[in-house]
């Protein structure tokens, strides 16, 4: 019996590129030390790569093709899971889903296949880290009633699960994970860079062939990147990533990817001892163990997509008996913090010099828009004078380094959003309020940091 001929080859396990040496730094992404051996079996030229033979297609005109407009989505009977979706799954689309272990992808997937599988689809569940018994036993703590639709598949090699999803025919697939998946044909560790490609590789033409939607799990890195190749987030359709603290009851699921709707927009869930809940009104939710008057407390309205939400920025500053006073952040950039502190001593006089400076961000979220910026000042302010400012107040605005409050995007959702929820004063930019068509005396205009200040503390 004739051995089969195999090559050593070296794969970036950050980007994926591919080198016949190994080399200290890669060419394509600059990182250092990441080359791994990866002995691949030989094949005679002009074999079909792959389980089926390609189709030959023609170029043809872009005005020709009829758009696909009235495509139908396929819900997945959570509001907070299709709102980051778009409105549903895409047919044929490839999802990735990454998060910490323990933070709840495999329950929210699962939970998915009940609903899907109790309107009469036919789902099905492939596990590379549980046997078929124990995700028995984690379906009974979400659900005692197991719908027939539902099937279940303990495989790790893709050629069987191929295999099985062609005499399946499932309407909807969950492989979990992407990282236990190994093809025979590629020698080298299951979640291995070339392991990890060929998988995705092969389970992107299952879902652009066959028109089921397929939704993989990804583990991620202790930076809390998705562990494997960069390639593997570039072939999916879209990128969501579950987060969360372990020892709190919520998660947050954020868009990072998506080819079909709006990007960075976040779903909030529950954990319970049933599984994951819907949380619709995130707002009350953030808010609702915020105390009253307490230096330092500022309500500001952010937006995660197209969707505002009320999150409490908390300040803390306090002596420093260091040489060097610590700025320690949580949810907020801590370059921005920095740059907001020197604002204010550089326009207002204000010493945080020698103040030790805390900055949270209530209930786990991570906020980026610069819109914030004037809450943040806000509430350094006022943990500094150990003065609380107003429970009913809310205040968003860019500030420039010349102290100047700048317009944001959205203000009128914002302010829609705080007034839903009771907040009857806001300190906004005045090129904001220009743009109402009524005049609100709730709604202050401020063209400076100093006159916000003094707006907020009167």
């Amino acid at each position: 019996m004739k051995r089969a001929l195999t090559t050593s080859v070296f794969i970036c396990s950050q980007c994926g590129h591919e080198e016949s040496r190994w080399l200290g730094r890669c060419p394509d992404c600059g990182s250092w030390n990441t080359f791994e051996e990866v002995l691949k079996n030989r094949t005679k030229k002009g074999a079909a790569h792959g389980p089926r033979s390609r189709s030959t297609a023609n170029p043809v005109q872009l005005k020709t093709v009829e758009a696909e407009d009235d495509i139908t989505r396929l819900k997945t009977g959570s509001i907070e899971l299709d709102r980051v979706l778009g409105g549903g799954f895409v047919p044929g689309s490839l999802i990735l889903i990454g998060g910490e272990p323990g933070i709840g992808k495999s329950t929210l997937l699962l939970q998915v296949l009940f609903r899907l599988a109790s309107m009469g689809l036919k789902v099905l569940y492939v596990s590379g880290e549980e046997s078929p018994g124990q995700i028995r036993m984690r379906a009974q703590r979400l659900q005692s009633d197991v719908p027939e639709g539902l099937w279940l598949l303990a495989e790790t090699d893709i050629l069987q699960v191929e295999k099985a999803i062609f005499e399946l025919s499932p309407d909807f697939i969950v492989i979990d994970s992407i990282q236990t998946m190994i093809s025979p044909d590629i020698q080298s560790a299951p979640g291995t860079v070339s392991q990890v490609r060929e998988a995705s590789r092969r389970l992107m033409e299952i879902a652009k062939g066959g028109g089921a939607p397929v939704a993989i799990v990804g583990h991620v890195t202790k930076e809390g990147v998705i562990a494997g190749p960069r390639v593997l987030e570039h072939m999916v359709d879209t990128v969501l990533l579950f987060e969360g603290q372990r020892t709190e009851n919520f998660r947050l699921l954020r868009t990072v990817k998506n080819r079909f709707g709006a990007t960075h927009e976040v779903g909030v869930f529950e954990m319970t001892e049933s599984g994951l809940r819907d949380v619709p009104n995130p707002s009350e939710f953030f808010l609702s163990l915020r105390p009253s008057s307490v230096p330092g407390s500022v309500i500001v309205p952010v937006m995660q997509g197209t969707r505002p939400i009320l999150v409490e920025i908390q300040a803390l500053v306090s002596h420093s008996y260091l040489a060097v006073p610590r700025r320690t952040t949580i949810g907020i950039d801590s370059n921005r913090l920095a740059l907001m502190l020197a604002i204010l001593e550089k326009r207002l006089d204000m010493p945080f010099f020698d103040k030790d400076v805390f900055v949270n961000v209530v209930g786990g979220m991570k906020i980026q828009e610069t819109a914030t910026d004037l809450a943040l000042c806000l509430s350094l302010v006022s943990s500094l004078r150990d003065q609380p400012l107003p429970n009913d107040l809310i205040v968003f605005g860019e500030v420039g380094l010349s102290g100047e409050i700048r317009p944001v995007s959205f203000w009128d959702l914002r302010i829609n959003e705080a007034q839903r929820l009771g907040f009857s004063k806001a300190v906004i930019p005045f090129v904001d309020m220009l743009r109402e068509d009524k005049t609100q005396e709730n709604l202050v205009g401020v063209t400076g940091l100093r006159d916000a200040i003094e707006v907020a503390f009167a």
